[in-house]
């Protein structure tokens, strides 16, 4: 149980950040914000569930061996309850300042790609310094796995929104941040990113079973 409430509390906190200071007008300082709060929640919570938070980490962590079936369908669920209840705090504490309209994704096709690539890179990287025998005990991975993310939203946000991450597609998605019409862009995009890396992962490390 503890660590399903872990991965509820951490995705919880990703996606209430991402609402406050994106909705909040953080600006430019948003997506440093976001790492953060990533990198600390899997600090927090790393050495309980592993500090997915997103699950298309855990189908990468899935494909690769690090957990089962049971418990990846289980942390996807808890994590998106986390996104969802994240995104009606926010529309509670931001209820003026949430669009009215959601923001339409202009360009589908380069929004895909670059969810893609942006979920690669994060699971590519959570593979090689969480879960790898050549890193094992390492103190360095929430900060590796936060500045991925924040280096990727600072690429990618203007084109896709950066979710890199399902359960915050939902989160913007509710906030309005996104439209539902694209989130097929976001599913895909993520979960495919985050097969590709797994299969990669693979790939580079025959003998890391």
């Amino acid at each position: 149980m503890r660590k399903y409430i872990t991965e509820f509390i951490g995705t919880f906190f990703l996606v209430l950040t991402i609402g406050m200071v994106v909705i909040g007008g953080k600006g430019d300082f948003a997506p440093l914000a976001i790492g953060s709060s990533l990198m600390v929640m899997i600090f927090a919570g790393g050495h309980i569930s592993g500090g997915h938070y997103n699950p298309a980490v855990t189908l990468a962590v899935l494909l690769r061996g690090k957990i089962s079936l049971i418990d990846a369908i289980l942390y996807m669920m808890v994590q998106i309850s986390g996104a969802v209840i994240a995104s009606v705090a926010v529309t509670y504490l931001l209820n003026d300042k949430v669009p009215e309209m959601a923001v339409e994704m202009t360009n589908t096709s380069k929004g895909l790609l670059a969810e893609f690539l942006g979920t690669f890179a994060l699971a590519y990287v959570v593979l090689n310094v969480a879960t790898s025998k050549e890193t094992s005990g390492n103190s360095f991975y929430g900060l590796a796995i936060g500045f991925t993310v924040l280096t990727m939203a600072l690429a990618f946000g203007g084109v896709s929104g950066g979710a890199f991450n399902p359960a915050v597609a939902i989160g913007i998605c509710i906030l309005k941040l996104a439209s539902w019409t694209s989130i097929w862009v976001f599913l895909i995009g993520c979960f495919g990113g985050a097969s590709i890396a797994a299969l990669i992962f693979r790939i580079c490390n025959p003998d890391d079973k």
